[in-house]
C-alpha cells in the first residue's frame, strides 16, 4: 500500500513550488525547462558513438543502390523509428530498402541470426537496426560472415562484449554524447539529420522536422525521462503531431473521437500507443508500420480498421483471461501472497495487461505466465503495493532463465522444470524475506489544495510543466475533507469510478478507470468527509472540454 508525505512548502507560489518539488531551482534550469528551445537544447548527433562511420556507410550505400534493410523492433519506439527511416529514405528518392520488424510471438526480441539469414536471401547487403541489436553479438557474427554489413542505431544497456558491426550508435556507449537517455526512434532521428547534414540532398530546409511526430510517440510511448533533450523531442513532437498530415493517423483519431488539436501525452500513452502494440501482440507489427507511414487514404484507412480490430480483439482475450483467472482465484481455500498463475494457450504479450488489473484489486504481487511461440515459458509481473517483484526472483533465481525490471512491474522467462513449483517458491522468498522484500513506495504530494483552487491559473501552470512522464510526473494534489455528492459505476459493466465533487464553479468530477470502491483504503459515500489524493486534468473527449480530478488514492484525513 502507498504511503505519501507532502512536499516541503517553500513558496506561496505553486508554480515555483512545483518547480522546486522537481529539483529546478536555478534560474537557468527553470527557463530551460519551461521553454524548450529546438535549436538550443538539443546535442550535435555527430557526438554519437560511431556516426560518421554510420553515416558513411549508407551514404556509399544510397550512392551504390545497395539493397538495406531496416530492422526495428516491434514496439510504440521501433516502429515510429522505423517510419522515420522510411521518411528520409523517401524524402531523398531511395527505394532500394525493405523494412523488417520481428513477430514479438514467434520471433522474440532483437536482431537474430534466423532473420539475418532471411534478409541475406532477399540480397540485402546492408541493415540497419533501430531500437535493438546492442546484445545481439550472435547475430552480428552471422551477418558478418555472410558478408552483410550492420549499422545498429539502439539505446539499450551495452554488455561488456559488443556486437561486430561497422557502427554502433547508442547514446550509452562512451560518453561524448552529454545526454543518454534517448529512446530508439530519437537514435534513428538523429541518424537521419546526420545524413542530411553530409548528404548533399535537394530537400527543404527543416523537412525532416514533420518526421518528429514519430519521435514524440516514441518518446512518450518508451517511458524515458522526459527531461533534458526528451523534453524538447516530446514537446516538439507533440507539437508536429498536432498538426502531422498522415493519413492513417487522421482516421485513427476519428474514429476513436480524437481532436487532433489537442493531442497530449495522454493520448499518445491511451490510444496511439496501444493500437501500435496491438499490432505486435495479436498480429504482425507491420500493420502498424504501414497505418503510420502509408500516404493512400484508402490504404492507410484499411490499416486503421484492422488495428482497431485487433485492439478490440487484444481487450477481449485479456477479459476472458482476467475472468478464467478470477475464476481460480474464487475456488482458492485461501489466498496466497504471492499470486502465481499461467496457462500454456496465454501469449505473454498479454499477461502484464492481466497482472496489471489482479494486483491493483487484490493489493498483492501478481505473476503470469505463458509460452511463446518458440515454446519459452514467459511471463511478467506487478507489485500492486509494496513488495518488490525484483527482491522476489532475485531470491530465487535458480528457478529462471532470464528475470528483471523494477520494484513496481518485471519479466522473466521460467525452467520448464520450475514452471510448477514458481507459487510455492516465491511464496517461500516472500516469507523468508520479510520486511526485506518492501520497497519504498512512499509518493510525494506536491500540494494541498481546495477544490475551489482548481482554477484557470492552475490549469495555465499544469501546461507549463507537461508534457509529463516519466522523470516528470504529474503534480500529485491532496483534497482533504471533501465530501462527494455522488457516488457511482459507469462504463459498458460499470468498470469505472465516478465520484461527483460540488464547487464554487459547479460540479466537479473525479473518475478512476477500472476501479472500484472498494479498492481504497477508504470506502467514498455520499456526504461523509474523505482526503482524495488525484491529478488535475483536461479533457476534450468528444470535443467536450471539461476540467476533473482524476482518482489516484482515497484516504484517511491525515494532512
Amino acid at each position: 500500500m502507498a504511503t505519501y508525505r507532502l512536499a516541503e512548502r517553500v513558496s506561496e507560489d505553486l508554480l515555483t513550488q512545483l518547480l522546486h518539488n522537481r529539483g529546478l531551482t536555478e534560474e537557468k534550469a527553470i527557463g530551460d525547462f519551461l521553454y524548450p528551445d529546438y535549436n538550443k537544447h538539443r546535442h550535435d548527433p555527430f557526438l554519437l558513438h560511431d556516426m560518421d562511420k554510420a553515416v558513411e556507410r549508407v551514404l556509399q550505400a544510397v550512392k551504390d543502390g545497395e539493397k538495406i534493410a531496416v530492422y526495428a523492433d516491434y514496439d510504440c519506439d521501433g516502429i515510429p523509428g522505423a517510419v522515420v527511416l522510411n521518411d528520409f529514405f523517401r524524402a531523398i528518392g531511395f527505394d532500394n530498402f525493405i523494412i523488417r520488424i520481428p513477430h514479438r510471438h514467434f520471433d522474440g526480441f532483437g536482431l537474430s541470426e534466423s532473420a539475418v539469414e532471411e534478409m541475406h536471401r532477399d540480397g540485402v547487403q546492408l541493415i540497419i537496426t533501430i531500437d535493438c541489436g546492442t546484445s545481439d553479438r550472435a547475430a552480428s557474427l552471422r551477418a558478418a560472415a555472410l558478408k552483410i554489413d550492420l549499422i545498429i542505431t539502439d539505446h539499450h544497456e551495452p554488455p561488456s562484449v559488443l556486437p561486430e558491426a561497422v557502427a554502433i550508435v547508442n547514446p550509452r556507449i562512451g560518453d561524448s554524447y552529454p545526454f543518454p537517455h534517448l529512446c530508439g526512434a530519437a537514435v534513428a532521428f538523429k541518424l537521419a539529420e546526420a545524413l542530411i547534414e553530409r548528404g548533399n540532398f535537394s530537400l527543404k530546409p527543416g523537412q525532416e522536422k514533420w518526421w518528429l511526430d514519430m519521435v514524440g510517440i516514441a518518446t512518450v510511448g518508451d517511458m524515458v525521462p522526459l527531461l533534458g533533450e526528451n523534453r524538447v523531442l516530446a514537446s516538439f513532437g507533440l507539437q508536429v503531431l498536432r498538426k502531422s498530415r498522415r493519413p492513417g493517423l487522421h482516421q485513427l483519431l476519428r474514429k476513436v473521437r480524437t481532436d487532433q488539436r489537442r493531442l497530449t501525452e495522454d493520448d499518445i500513452g491511451f490510444t496511439i500507443g496501444p493500437r501500435i502494440n496491438a499490432a505486435s501482440r495479436m498480429d504482425t507489427p507491420e500493420d502498424a508500420f504501414l497505418m503510420l507511414s502509408l500516404q493512400d487514404e484508402g490504404e492507410a484507412g484499411a490499416r486503421v480498421n484492422h488495428l482497431e480490430k485487433l485492439n478490440n480483439e487484444r481487450k477481449g482475450v485479456v477479459a476472458s483471461m482476467t475472468k478464467e483467472l478470477k475464476r481460480r482465484l474464487s475456488e482458492m481455500v485461501e489466498i496466497p501472497d504471492v499470486l502465481v498463475m499461467g496457462n500454456p494457450e496465454w501469449r505473454p504479450a498479454l499477461v502484464g495487461l492481466c497482472a496489471n488489473g489482479l494486483s491493483s484489486e487484490y493489493r498483492r504481487p501478481v505473476f503470469l505466465w505463458g509460452r511463446d511461440g518458440q515454446g519459452v515459458i514467459k511471463g511478467s509481473c506487478r507489485s500492486g503495493g509494496g513488495v518488490s517483484v525484483v527482491r522476489l526472483m532475485d531470491k530465487i533465481s535458480e528457478h529462471f532463465l532470464e528475470h528483471g525490471g523494477h520494484h513496481a512491474s518485471g519479466g522473466f522467462s521460467v525452467k520448464e522444470e520450475s514452471v510448477f513449483t514458481l507459487s510455492k517458491s516465491l511464496n517461500q522468498a516472500h516469507q523468508d524475506l520479510g520486511a526485506a522484500a518492501l520497497a519504498n513506495d512512499e509518493k510525494v504530494i506536491d500540494a494541498t489544495l481546495n477544490l475551489a483552487d482548481i482554477n484557470s491559473s492552475l490549469l495555465g501552470h499544469l501546461r507549463q510543466l507537461a508534457p509529463f512522464g516519466a522523470g516528470n510526473s504529474k503534480p500529485l494534489f491532496s483534497f482533504a475533507g471533501v465530501s462527494p455528492l455522488k457516488v457511482e459505476q459507469f462504463g459498458k459493466t460499470k468498470e469505472h469510478l465516478k465520484l461527483i465533487f460540488e464547487t464554487p464553479r459547479g460540479q466537479m468530477e473525479a473518475i478512476a478507470f477500472f476501479a472500484t470502491v472498494d479498492q481504497y483504503a477508504v470506502t467514498p459515500e455520499v456526504g461523509q468527509p474523505l482526503q482524495l489524493i488525484a491529478h488535475v486534468e483536461e479533457s476534450f473527449f468528444m470535443n467536450r472540454a471539461q476540467t476533473r480530478l482524476r482518482i489516484v488514492d482515497i484516504i484517511e484525513n491525515s494532512f
